[in-house]
């Protein structure tokens, strides 16, 4: 038997000491032994559920919203607006109590995940996934039996706790994505991670698919069966988090059990030859620990590049559109002359390529690297929004329709648009931020992402119909400048990450033709103390 390195007691650190430990842990990238496990595969396959739950509740609500008898019941005044062929094509689903109902996911989201904060550093990732998929059950449950407003939109703010719990773990100071992220080999970190976001495309499909057909009943237990599905999913999650393993970082960040974290790592690994990333493990677990204050660590200059990154890249993410289209992609086609059926079946065939592009992602995204998914899938999302800007300016005034033809035209853009999201932005946007965060700033790193991320969604969610109305086609050139602009970012400012080891990360700000400067501009001067006394 290998012998197991120790884990040294903590002398008291300065700062000055801090960043040489980091510097240390950043040193020269080496390759790990190990190859993918079936246990790694089972317990991110579990992890990686919480996206279905978060991709079904997501789907679930454009399709609802869009369906006559869930109008009828909880929104009469949009669904009078949308009989009424003097109100304005753009203007038919502008409500600020329908939009409310699918922005208090988001907005319950935010609230939620800065509570599992300390919830996921004090008990743990699995934890913060449990008490997810449990809030998930309850939130179901209450949608599924809703008989006013206030009981509804209660539902969804119970999903949303479920969401900020989950999420956190990963996407966020964390769960999922990052719990991905510390399993999973380095070569193959890409792939396992983006097989998050397969699972939400995978819950968005499922949603729609419902949705197709539970609209067909054509009364009140249609959108209940659509909503209360959702239960299935939780509770496969909820039980399924029950069985996972904590994550060596975890262990050791949380618990100082050296023994039981060398024997998860070699169990992951599926070898006992764990030392060189054991070694890294504990290296940056004692830069995590002597961090007492990561809130003050993180606003130094040092990690600036970190937080730039940790925040733009859930901000650019939400600001690409995806959020208006997946929450309201069945109200806009019947916005474009599509009846309730077929503006659902479309809803289908965009998930359908949703989830084919998100495959596609996770094949490649290890050998091309990230930058160049984001440059074409930037590319893609940016024409995408101008063309249907464009046809809807030229075809679609405030009264009339359009011909069936550019309809379709419509929907193939919104097509080509999801392709280009979920083979870049989609499944990049939670690996990058879950991976280039150093350990004893990636909890409160990645907090702040997921509250940007929840922010940007909450805010677009519950504006979107009002800008639509308001802006009309221009709401699509607005998504499109936004995509230039984060395009041009990427190009400019963020750093390749493939195959590089998490604990190896600071390397690339290094490296970097910009971010390096502020590496040595850190040098000129002593930044302020924020480790323990």
């Amino acid at each position: 038997m290998l012998a197991t390195p120790s884990l040294q007691p903590l002398p008291s650190l300065t700062s000055t000491s801090l960043e040489a430990m980091a510097l240390e842990v950043a040193g020269e990238c080496q390759t790990y032994n190990g190859r993918i496990t079936s246990f790694v595969i089972l317990s991110c396959a579990v992890a990686a559920t919480g996206g279905l739950l978060y991709g079904y509740d997501v789907g679930i609500s454009g399709g609802v919203t869009s369906m006559d008898p869930f109008l009828e019941k909880f929104f009469p005044d949009v669904y009078a607006d949308m009989k009424d062929s003097r109100t304005s094509n753009y203007c038919m689903f502008d409500s600020q109590l329908l939009t409310a109902f699918t922005s208090s996911l988001y907005v319950a989201g935010l609230f939620a995940s800065l509570c599992a904060s300390k919830v996921t550093q004090a008990f743990g990732r699995r934890a913060s996934m449990l008490l997810g998929g449990a809030a998930f059950i309850v939130g179901a449950a209450l949608g599924s039996l809703a008989v006013n407003v206030f009981m509804l939109i209660l539902g969804r703010v119970l999903l949303g706790v479920g969401v900020g719990f989950t999420n956190q773990a990963y996407f966020t100071g964390s769960s999922a994505p990052l719990y991905l992220s510390e399993m999973a080999p380095p070569e193959h970190r890409g792939a396992i991670n983006n097989g998050f976001d397969f699972f939400v495309g995978l819950g968005i499909l499922s949603a729609n698919l419902i949705n197709y057909g539970t609209q067909k009943i054509h009364s009140d237990l249609g959108w209940r069966i659509s909503i209360g599905l959702a239960i299935i999913p939780a509770t496969i999650f909820a039980f399924g988090t029950l069985f996972l393993p904590e994550t060596p970082s975890s262990m050791i960040q949380r618990t100082n059990s050296l023994q039981k974290a060398t024997e998860m790592l070699r169990k992951i690994r599926g070898t006992d030859d764990v030392h060189a990333e054991l070694d890294d493990i504990i290296a940056a677990g004692n830069v995590s620990k002597a961090a007492r204050r990561p809130l003050l660590i993180i606003i130094q200059r040092k990690y600036r590049p970190h937080l730039v990154i940790a925040i733009l890249i859930p901000f650019f993410k939400q600001m690409t559109g995806i959020t208006a289209i997946t929450f309201y992609s069945p109200l806009i086609f019947r916005t474009v002359g599509l009846g309730e059926s077929s503006s659902l079946l479309s809803t289908v065939i965009t998930g359908v390529i949703n989830v084919g592009s998100v495959v596609v992602a996770v094949i490649i995204v290890d050998r091309l690297g990230r930058r160049k998914l984001f440059i074409v899938g930037g590319g893609l999302m940016f024409v995408t929004h101008l063309m249907v800007g464009g046809v809807l300016a030229a075809q679609l005034g405030d009264h009339g329709g359009t011909s069936k033809g550019y309809a379709y035209m419509i929907l193939v853009l919104i097509c080509v648009f999801n392709a280009g999201f979920a083979s870049s932005w989609g499944p990049l946007g939670w690996l990058v931020p879950s991976e280039i965060l150093p350990l004893e700033i990636r909890s409160v790193g990645q907090s702040m992402g997921i509250a940007v991320a929840l922010l940007l969604a909450s805010i677009v969610g519950q504006t979107l119909l009002a800008m639509l109305c308001h802006l009309k086609s221009g709401v699509f050139f607005f998504f499109g400048g936004w995509v230039l602009i984060m395009t041009v970012f990427v190009i400019l400012l963020l750093p390749e990450t493939k195959g590089l080891p998490i604990e190896k990360m600071d390397q690339i700000w290094r490296e970097h033709w910009f971010w390096k400067k502020l590496e040595g501009a850190e040098k000129e001067g002593s930044a302020p103390s924020a480790v323990g006394e």
